[in-house]
């Protein structure tokens, strides 16, 4: 199911052992045009901090109470890779931040979730630690990322108002962080 981001916005972010604070923001990935991290305020539970949430740890989302549950534990979370939301996401953070949960890595397969088409339809089990992945996937990544250095992400914030062109002129512009939702262009 399609939601928009502007809906989700605010929602309240529940682990499986309590509510860790709310969507403030979310990065999407302009080449394949996917939304890869939700932006967290933590609020008071960890104070000034924000957290990176990927779809694949999603769970159920209840609009009526504006809730997204994530299949992740609070020290999960707490323990994830710190970062900094005002500078750009580089690829050597989220390989770190991939491990630390047990994702494959996105970048490193044919689909726009590396194995899968979907986040959902990633097999991992509940997200543990690990290593690393094989050598085979990491020299995979590697070669992805030397091929495309330029860095994808981009917070829907920063599009707001950015023209939208198709092959045969302007078509409109993004208004209310609107990427994927189900509003027209305008």
């Amino acid at each position: 199911m399609l939601h928009n981001m502007s809906d989700l916005k605010g929602s309240k972010i529940k682990a499986r052992d309590g509510e860790v604070g709310e969507v403030e923001d979310f990065y999407f990935d302009d080449d394949k045009w996917t939304i890869r991290y939700l932006v967290v305020d933590t609020g008071n539970w960890l104070p000034g901090r924000r957290v990176l949430i990927s779809p694949i740890s999603l769970g159920k989302a209840d609009e009526g109470k504006q809730r997204v549950e994530v299949n992740l534990t609070k020290k999960q979370i707490e323990d994830s890779p710190g970062i900094d939301t005002d500078k750009p996401v580089s690829r050597q953070y989220e390989a770190s931040y991939f491990d630390y949960y047990g994702y494959p890595y996105y970048w490193a397969g044919p689909s726009a979730w590396g194995p899968a088409a979907y986040p959902a339809a990633i097999a991992v089990p509940p997200p543990i630690r690990r290593e690393a992945q094989s050598r085979s996937e990491v020299e995979e990544a590697k070669r992805r990322e030397q091929e495309s250095s330029d860095p994808h992400l981009h917070s829907a914030r920063e599009v707001t108002g950015y023209h939208i062109e198709a092959t045969d002129g302007d078509i409109g512009h993004v208004e209310d962080d609107d990427l994927a939702g189900d509003r027209e262009v305008v």
